[in-house]
């Protein structure tokens, strides 16, 4: 059977493949920035974390693009590439945990709901971080379902009832050895902890559940939850000097990108963000498929499923005590762990299976303009992407920098200028922090176009007009560019 479920791994996995060479799409700002950094890193300089509206670093990720950085201008649609498997991973990993909570039927059907999330393959196509993050969070999840006892047979009727079944152990025997978890989940949640912080709190879950099942705290292993964020800490250290520096900017840049909210917001917009990312139909689901699972009784190693959605909640409320912004896609991991009661409910019964089938039916018909969204969305960064190129390497460009900086209206592209330019900090900046006297100031133009890029928060849009003493050159597609380079005159 583990044979066969690796030819489908496999299959998956060349699929994937042939979508990212099919449908060419490029990473989002905070990996384009981690791209720059790991770029910056192997020609020996310390990352500019410091950059004007840059994203929050995350170690790991940093780790990654360091290595694809070797690989020159290919290293962005590589990164691409490896998210798509990623998710392809993260899918098997949803089918292994269900299968061990549940049975095969239950791991498939939740596999099914939570790798065809749109939002979660729009993430794979432009290589969001959460994708690795979920792979390695789910996997860990799944190999501790698969060796771990349940927590609903501790207490079961049975053991209710007093009935219970322990192991002798004969006077001069060993005590036996505690539970120190697995090696391979520790260390899965030590390389998820330098992605996202959610797994910090699963790190200390986890320790917790060992130390409860054990009887005592096992302080022999209470470093592990530590290794993740004291590494954050070191590599902010290091490039900064603030060893809190990532919390200390993401804060700052979410008040001045004004995306704090209330607490008292918060939980509205846990509610509407988890059911958007989940959909309706898996989330109704969901709260059906815990009903009867409780009920019966059947299923294992619960903690695992529970652990995964406290987790990714109790981190949503907290970036919004901690003044961070509040983003659907922080609800990613208790989104997926939705699917998991989901995909056993709808395959306990064929009769449920069949209204299961009718209503997913159903909502592809209602929703029938995600598909159409989904491949408009990717032709747009392709589109972007291209054009951006394109104008970059035109000849009045390159002279244009020769007497100073591109510009771009604001902070959004000025990641993806830098990694197609091979420039530094200096040598591409934003309009909205700095006006420059020469070089080259890209404008935009088209409404789409213009709300996803020439604009942004806490930018005024007068940065998308032509400085001062700048002529107009080149244009392709959105962008046109204006030179001011009086030596070349």
């Amino acid at each position: 059977m583990r044979r066969r479920e690796l030819f489908v791994v496999g299959a998956l996995a060349a699929v994937a493949v042939a979508f990212w060479a099919l449908v060419p799409t490029y990473p989002n700002y905070d990996a384009y920035y981690h791209l720059v950094w790991g770029r910056e890193i192997v020609a020996g300089h310390l990352p500019t974390f410091e950059a004007y509206q840059a994203p929050t670093e995350h170690p790991l990720y940093l780790a990654i693009c360091a290595v694809l950085g070797l690989f020159g201008e290919h290293g962005d649609r590589l990164l691409v590439l490896f998210t798509c498997l990623c998710h392809v991973a993260f899918t098997y990993a949803v089918y292994r945990l269900g299968t061990a909570m549940w049975d095969r039927k239950a791991g498939l059907a939740a596999a099914l709901l939570a790798g065809s999330s749109f939002a979660l393959l729009l993430y794979a196509a432009r290589a969001y971080v959460d994708e690795p993050f979920l792979a390695l969070v789910l996997w860990a999840g799944a190999l501790e379902a698969e060796r771990s006892p349940s927590l609903i047979r501790v207490v079961s009727p049975r053991h209710m009832e007093g009935e219970t079944t322990r192991t002798s152990v004969r006077s001069g025997d060993p005590a036996p050895r505690p539970d120190l978890g697995g090696r391979t989940v520790w260390l899965l949640l030590v390389l998820a902890g330098l992605l996202r912080p959610e797994a910090w709190l699963l790190g200390g879950a986890y320790w917790l559940w060992l130390s409860w099942r054990a009887g005592r705290p096992l302080w022999q292993i209470v470093a592990l939850p530590l290794i993740a964020p004291l590494i954050w800490c070191a590599v902010d250290a290091l490039v900064t000097g603030d060893p809190l520096f990532s919390l200390h900017s993401t804060s700052d840049l979410a008040d001045e990108l004004n995306r704090t909210r209330a607490f008292s917001e918060v939980p509205g917009d846990f509610v509407s963000f988890l059911v958007d990312t989940a959909r309706l139909p898996v989330a109704l689901a969901a709260l059906a498929g815990i009903a009867v699972s409780w009920r019966r009784r059947d299923a294992r190693a619960v903690h695992v499923a529970l652990a995964l959605f406290l987790a990714g909640s109790l981190t949503f409320f907290a970036t919004s005590v901690a003044g961070l912004s509040v983003l659907p896609r922080y609800l990613t991991v208790p989104a997926v762990a939705l699917c998991l009661p989901a995909g056993y409910l709808v395959t306990r019964s064929r009769a449920l299976l069949a209204v299961a089938v009718v209503a997913g039916l159903a909502f592809v018909v209602i929703r029938a303009d995600a598909f159409d969204k989904l491949a408009t969305e990717l032709r747009f960064i392709r589109t972007t992407h291209d054009d951006l190129t394109a104008v970059l390497h035109t000849p009045a460009v390159a002279t244009g920098r020769r007497c100073g900086a591109g510009t771009l209206p604001n902070y959004r592209l000025v990641p993806d200028t830098r990694w197609i330019l091979h420039a530094s900090q200096k040598q591409v900046g934003s309009r909205s922090a700095v006006q420059r006297e020469h070089g080259v100031a890209l404008l935009l133009v088209g409404e789409k176009l213009l709300r996803r890029y020439g604009f942004a928060d806490g930018a005024s849009p007068k940065t998308n007009a032509p400085p001062d003493g700048f002529i107009r050159g080149p244009m392709r597609g959105g962008f046109t560019a204006y030179v001011s380079c009086p030596a070349s005159g």
